[in-house]
């Protein structure tokens, strides 16, 4: 798989957000835990988790807005996720 297969949100972001993802997943979204982890207060983990969905959302507002018609369709079970990827893979390749 190469970085292009990637979701565009994804790709920008930084390293200490995955590490910060990772860490989200193995305390199963424990904020509590992750506060603990990194010394920090609750809130401030909050806070943190906040700025992170806010890029992640930033960034989809970016893209194309065929391909967010297509992933919302996905989505809303209009049509299978097999089908949204491969809409999307070509129209992405179309555009190279």
């Amino acid at each position: 798989m190469s970085l292009q297969d990637f979701p565009a949100w994804l790709t920008e972001l930084e390293a200490e957000d995955f590490e910060f993802l990772r860490l989200f997943v193995l305390t199963s979204g424990s904020l509590k835990e992750m506060a603990q982890h990194y010394q920090v207060s609750y809130p401030t983990i909050r806070l943190r988790l906040d700025r992170l969905i806010q890029k992640v959302g930033a960034s989809r507002q970016d893209e194309d807005s065929y391909v967010n018609l297509i992933k919302d369709l996905a989505l809303e079970g209009e049509m299978s996720f097999e089908v949204a990827k491969k809409l999307i893979a070509g129209y992405h390749q179309e555009r190279r």
